[in-house]
């Protein structure tokens, strides 16, 4: 694909995936580049050179897959545990050149990020101009489900106050989508003002349920906030830069709903209970399904898989199914589920899945599953992630520990482990919520996941080892933290033929004595 920087008066043009919301996962139809360079993964940029020259950044979940997938003339660059992808990039531009960055689709902390730098703000996407826009009907939680009203929830935030963040927007007015796969996420932006409180959106309701709240149409957004003569609190790091620019009085402050939806509420908690049950249920009828037939496909298990899901009464999925045997298990996010890849005796499967109930929430659990007799190495693997989970979920929580913590003594056990050839390159965990991936909190060696844990809060425990040549193994449990003790929401039993017991500890074995084995 030729792009002419010359007419956009640019040397370079940096290129991504998000929307004008910043959503972690849009659609291939609006993500720019994969149009570019048709790497499907949720994360990572591009960078086009004035030489033709084209760079693609990744972090260790994706290095194989981006291999796989990429254009030929791609250079790609796999990021390190550690490294940051926008310092990468910056260095790979040269002194005084102007970079081109797309205002509605880079937060406007990114923008300031390359201060010091040559930055031209373009109004338009030079390689992909579509936007969907969402017309599907809002559904509105009662109490029962969520546990705290719209008006309980404004009360704790300092107004005026904009929120263009999706799952922001959902949460507050307690909203859901369930009218397609992958998100249960409204589509608006929200301004709350001392005396209105606006919901700009293009999505149907009958009747909004709240009196305080009156709506009008996403085009409508940019012209209200310029019209806004006083200051108005925003979070730089989820408001795209075009929306940033059109207030006249901007004030930048850490929003405070990104704790307070990591917090869950009682009635949340049960709800993801109940979610969780039905997620094991239909994990364990297509492990039936695996163990019974003769031959199937990686296609054919995703298919059955999502028909359970929805048998247990899931409205929709809440990510893309991962359905990976042997090499393919070594792609932390694989995502092909190929007809070709036939599972017979002697295959290793991973399944990494996850759907959304009646309350919205994500729910998300990895397992790995054997057809025959494992090999020594595939014992030798599942148990050391499975020791890795173990110790993980019976870390001592005390005050002020974080998901930082959990993670080093996770890598600590792999450092001083005598694992060869097989890499652990993710964190441990996520914050799981309205999307399937949330921060806070994180498990994970990044300044994000030194956030405190705190009662309430809901995230995965997910270590895995991996191997290009050979396969992979991940083993995810979604948790919740209640009276300073981790909990596992997911009851799914582990693969009792993949465990070699000689190599747990007896305290590990006691800890394993908690989850059922089949």
């Amino acid at each position: 694909m030729q792009i002419d920087l010359e007419s956009l008066g640019v040397d370079y043009l940096l290129v991504n995936s998000t929307n004008e919301f910043l959503a972690e996962y849009s659609d291939l139809s609006e993500n720019s580049r994969y149009e570019l360079t048709k790497f499907s993964g949720s994360a990572g940029d591009a960078l086009v050179c004035k030489n033709g020259q084209i760079y693609l950044f990744v972090d260790g979940r994706y290095h194989t897959q981006a291999e796989r997938e990429t254009n030929n003339g791609i250079t790609l660059v796999k990021l390190q545990t550690g490294q940051r992808q926008d310092d990468e990039i910056k260095k790979r531009i040269s002194p005084g050149a102007v970079l081109g960055i797309v205002a509605a689709k880079n937060s406007q902390t990114r923008i300031e990020s390359f201060s010091g730098f040559n930055l031209k703000l373009l109004d338009e996407d030079p390689i992909n101009f579509n936007t969907i826009y969402n017309t599907s009907k809002i559904e509105f939680l009662p109490l029962n489900l969520c546990g705290k009203s719209f008006e309980e929830k404004i009360s704790e935030i300092q107004r005026p106050f904009f929120i263009s963040a999706q799952e922001e927007v959902s949460y507050l007015i307690n909203g859901r989508d369930f009218s397609k796969n992958y998100s249960s996420k409204i589509q608006g932006k929200l301004l709350l003002d001392k005396d209105e409180n606006i919901l700009f959106t293009d999505m149907t309701a009958e009747k909004l349920p709240y009196k305080n709240l009156k709506k009008l149409p996403l085009n409508k957004c940019i012209e209200v906030l310029h019209s806004i003569d006083s200051q108005v609190y925003v979070d730089k790091n989820l408001i795209n830069a075009k929306d940033y620019s059109a207030l006249k009085y901007p004030e930048n402050i850490v929003s405070p709903v990104s704790i307070m939806k990591s917090v869950k509420t009682a009635e949340e908690i049960e709800g993801y209970k109940r979610a969780f049950r039905a997620t094991d249920e239909a994990l364990l009828a297509t492990r039936d399904f695996i163990m019974t037939a003769k031959e199937t496909s990686e296609y054919e298990i995703a298919e059955v898989l999502e028909k359970n899901f929805l048998k247990s009464g899931a409205r929709s999925l809440s990510f893309k199914s991962i359905v990976a045997k042997d090499k393919n298990s070594a792609l932390a996010h694989y995502s092909k589920c190929s007809k070709d890849e036939v599972v017979k005796d002697g295959s290793l499967v991973l399944i990494d899945c996850g759907a959304y109930y009646e309350n919205g929430l994500a729910t998300d659990i990895t397992r790995v599953f054997y057809k025959g007799k494992p090999s020594d190495e595939h014992k030798k693997i599942y148990t050391f992630v499975l020791k890795m989970f173990l110790n993980a979920f019976n870390y001592q929580i005390k005050d002020s520990v974080s998901g930082y913590d959990i993670d080093k003594s996770v890598r600590d056990i792999v450092k001083n482990g005598e694992i060869s050839g097989y890499t652990f390159g993710h964190g441990l965990g996520h914050g799981i919520g309205i999307n399937v991936h949330e921060a806070p909190p994180n498990l994970s060696p990044s300044d994000m996941a030194k956030t405190p844990l705190q009662n309430g809060m809901c995230f995965t425990i997910e270590p895995g080892l991996y191997n290009p040549d050979t396969f992979g193994v991940r083993l995810e449990n979604s948790c919740y933290l209640e009276n300073n003790r981790i909990c596992s929401f997911a009851k799914m039993p582990y693969e009792k033929v993949l465990i070699d017991f000689d190599a747990l500890t007896q305290k590990e074995k006691e800890w394993l004595g908690e989850f059922e084995l089949i």
